[in-house]
């Protein structure tokens, strides 16, 4: 298990600045029973953040026509729905949600090219919420697949997560082995299906990113 790149962005930023910061309650309160409880809050903080960022080196692989998931967390929709963003028509959707937890590393679902993609500023309500797909800040990108079928991928930031990070763009030829990006601290992810798809997950379940099937199409 490794520190994913986006941890190694920020945690010696917040490692720093802990520094700065309990060197500073140490001058002006010296060996205090305060002093010590900031350092040990400080401390937990610091390997939260590196367990956070953690790289489970996930092998990927998927079976012809399976769709994996594209992150860790729970199964909270699977249900038909209009899609009026790309697809204008009935989808099946099956949304999983990130508690902060989980790995936050966002898996590339399926082969194919990427034929769209669209940021949206937004809210930040708690992405377990269903209007947070249409009304949180979010990023939408549709991969087609060889055969024709497109998927619908849409990442959502939460009432802690602020920050959506997309590593592929329109145009890109992309497969399961790649990572699509990663969302800080708590957030959703939504897949929007053929209504032919066989979803092979339930409500509830517990999913690993880039190792359960979602559906078969």
């Amino acid at each position: 298990m490794t520190i994913h790149k986006e941890g190694l962005k920020i945690i010696p930023f917040i490692l720093f600045a802990l520094i700065i910061f309990n060197a500073a309650v140490y001058l002006f309160m010296g060996e205090s029973v305060l002093f010590y409880g900031i350092l040990s809050l400080s401390t937990l903080f610091i390997l939260f953040c590196f367990w956070f960022f953690r790289d489970p080196g996930t092998v990927k692989s998927a079976p012809e026509n399976g769709v994996l998931s594209v992150s860790d967390g729970k199964v909270v929709v699977i249900e038909p729905v209009y899609e009026p963003e790309y697809f204008r028509d009935e989808r099946i959707q099956v949304s999983v949600f990130m508690s902060v937890t989980n790995v936050h590393i966002n898996h590339v679902p399926v082969s194919g090219q990427i034929v769209y993609q669209q940021y949206h500023p937004g809210k930040f309500l708690p992405a377990y919420v269903p209007k947070s797909s249409g009304e949180n800040e979010r990023c939408t990108t549709v991969i087609k697949r060889e055969d024709g079928t497109e998927i619908l991928i849409r990442q959502i930031a939460g009432l802690i997560a602020r920050r959506i990070v997309t590593y592929k763009h329109a145009g890109d030829v992309v497969s399961e082995k790649d990572q699509l990006g990663f969302i800080r601290f708590g957030s959703r992810v939504d897949l929007f299906f053929p209504r032919s798809a066989q979803i092979r997950v339930q409500p509830d379940q517990t999913v690993q990113g880039g190792i359960t099937v979602i559906a078969e199409i």
